[in-house]
């Protein structure tokens, strides 16, 4: 199964939770980070990864990090440009899935999200300073 295939699973797998945090929403902005390239739209890349420094360095819930992409949108149009790392985690989708659905699965999520939220490490303070001014 592609990488992508395994996105839409992993996908299904979250919706089908109907939980009031939304964790959801986190693999949506992994994701997204994670399989960023040079046709990425700004904003695309930016709300990915604004909503894993909302979630790793703010402790934000998939549902607060939904309001804070609306509030940010909202806000403006026009995105930083951030660059691409070369290495983007450790933890890839695959790592998720092959967890049992649940407690591990989910805490494998959260690993997954922080370990490409560190791969921007030399963009991460461009991206909070960008976020926060739209947000606070």
């Amino acid at each position: 199964m592609d990488d992508l295939a395994q996105y839409h699973e992993l996908a299904f797998y979250t919706l089908s939770l109907r939980d009031k945090e939304f964790i959801h929403q986190h693999i949506v902005d992994a994701y997204g980070a994670q399989n960023a390239n040079d046709k990425t739209k700004p904003i695309a890349l930016f709300f990915s990864l604004a909503g894993l420094y909302l979630l790793v360095e703010r402790n934000y819930t998939g549902r607060q990090v939904q309001k804070a992409h609306q509030t940010m949108a909202s806000k403006t149009k026009i995105f930083i440009t951030l660059n691409l790392p070369e290495d983007r985690g450790q933890v890839s989708v695959k790592n998720v899935l092959d967890e049992p659905a649940g407690t591990k699965r989910n805490m494998k999520i959260m690993e997954w999200c922080r370990s490409v939220w560190s791969t921007y490490a030399d963009q991460h303070r461009k991206i909070i300073e960008a976020t926060d001014k739209l947000l606070f």
